[in-house]
C-alpha cells in the first residue's frame, strides 16, 4: 500500500490551480484500493482521474486517490461485434485510436475528448451526436464506503445528459469499464461542421471521421498543456417549451436541438459569447477567443479567481436571458 503525503496537486489539474492532498494514493489493482479504503474508513476521500474536469481551490484535507488501473482485453467477440474492457488509467483518446485502427466503430465521435476511461461514464462524455453511455455494457468500481467490487450494468448507471449514478453519489470508483462496438461501420451524418470537414470523402471509414474531429477541434480548442483550461466549462441548458420560447424573443436565431418530450437543449457557447464574453479576460482568467464555452487560464495559480470568473459569466447571463448556467467542471 503506498500513501504519499502533503501532496501538490498543481500537476494532476489541468487548470494547474494549487493545492495540497493531505493523503495521495495511486492504486494498481481494485484489490490494491479495496485495502487503502479498508485502512483509511473516515478519511474524507476524493477520486482524481486525469483531472481534465476539475480544479482546487483550496487544500484537500483527506485521501486523493488516483487510479492506476490500465489494460485492454476483449472478453467477447463474434462476427458483428467485439466487447472489450478497459482499466480506468487509460487515456481516452488512446482507447478511441486503438478502436478506430482495429476498425470497431463506436466510439470515434468522441475522439481527442480529454480524460481518462474512468471519468468517461462519470460525466457520459459526448460529442457530435454521441454519449458514451450507448457504447458501454458494464461498469466496474469499487464502494468508496465499504471497499467492496460492484459492478453496474448500462441500466444501472442512470445515464443522463453529462450526468450518471457515479457522478450523482460520488460514491464508487470506477476500476474499468466495458464497451461493446461494431465491426461494421456507414458514416451519418448529423452534424454540419463535421459534414463540412468530410466534404467530398463519399462513405468515410472510421479513421477519416476520427481525423476530420481532431481537426475540427484541435481548431476550436487550446491545447491544455499550452493555455491550462478543463475543456468544455457549462453544460448545455435544458429547455421547456416556455423557456424557449421567451428566449427565442430575446435571441431569434438561438440554435435548438429537440430533445422530446416537450424539452429543448440550446448552446451555452451561443449565451456567452452573446453576453459578450467570448474571448473576454479578467486578470490572469478569460474565455477563449475561439470558443465561448472554454475558460482560460492565463498564468494564476488560484482556483479561486477561476471560481470568480466563473460566477460572473453565470449572473451575468442569468440577468441578460434569465439561464442559470451549470458548470460541467468540478470545483473543490
Amino acid at each position: 500500500m503506498n500513501i504519499k503525503q502533503n501532496i501538490q496537486l498543481q500537476p494532476y489539474n489541468s487548470f494547474k490551480t494549487k493545492a495540497v492532498a493531505r493523503l495521495f494514493s495511486e492504486p494498481e489493482s481494485p484489490e490494491e484500493l479495496s485495502v487503502i479504503l479498508n485502512h483509511f474508513p473516515l478519511e474524507k476521500k476524493l477520486v482524481l482521474g486525469a483531472g481534465y474536469n476539475l480544479f482546487f481551490t483550496e487544500d484537500f484535507d483527506g485521501l486523493i486517490i488516483r487510479p492506476a488501473i490500465k489494460g485492454i482485453d476483449i472478453v467477447h467477440e463474434n462476427k458483428e461485434e467485439v466487447e472489450l474492457e478497459a482499466g480506468a488509467a487509460i487515456d481516452w483518446d488512446k482507447l478511441v485510436e486503438w478502436t478506430v485502427a482495429r476498425e470497431y466503430a463506436g466510439l470515434e465521435n468522441l475522439s481527442l475528448i480529454p480524460g481518462s476511461v474512468g471519468a468517461s461514464p462519470v460525466q457520459n462524455i459526448g460529442a457530435y451526436g454521441k454519449e458514451v453511455c450507448e457504447c458501454i455494457t458494464l461498469v466496474n468500481t469499487v464502494d468508496l464506503q465499504t471497499g467492496k467490487m460492484r459492478s453496474f450494468t448500462r441500466e444501472q448507471c442512470n445515464f443522463s445528459y453529462r450526468d450518471s449514478l457515479f457522478k450523482q453519489t460520488q460514491r464508487y470508483l470506477i476500476t474499468s469499464v466495458r464497451f461493446r462496438l461494431e465491426k461494421s461501420y456507414t458514416y451519418r451524418e448529423k452534424y454540419a461542421d463535421l459534414s463540412r470537414e468530410l466534404d467530398g470523402v463519399s462513405n468515410p471509414t472510421l479513421s477519416q471521421v476520427r481525423e476530420a474531429i481532431i481537426r475540427i477541434r484541435t481548431r476550436k480548442l487550446p491545447d491544455p498543456v499550452k493555455l491550462p483550461n478543463a475543456g468544455s466549462f457549462f453544460k448545455n441548458p435544458l429547455l421547456t417549451i416556455q423557456e424557449k420560447d421567451v428566449l427565442l424573443q430575446l435571441l431569434p436565431e438561438l440554435p435548438l436541438y429537440t430533445l422530446g418530450g416537450d424539452q429543448y437543449k440550446t448552446s451555452a457557447a451561443y449565451l456567452i459569447e452573446k453576453a459578450g464574453y467570448k474571448g473576454m479576460r479578467k486578470g490572469l482568467v478569460g474565455v477563449y477567443e475561439k470558443h465561448a464555452l472554454i475558460i482560460v487560464n492565463y498564468g494564476t495559480d488560484n482556483g479561486k479567481e477561476i471560481a470568480a470568473f466563473m460566477k460572473e459569466i453565470q449572473q451575468e447571463v442569468f440577468r441578460q436571458y434569465g439561464v442559470m448556467l451549470v458548470p460541467e467542471v468540478w470545483i473543490f
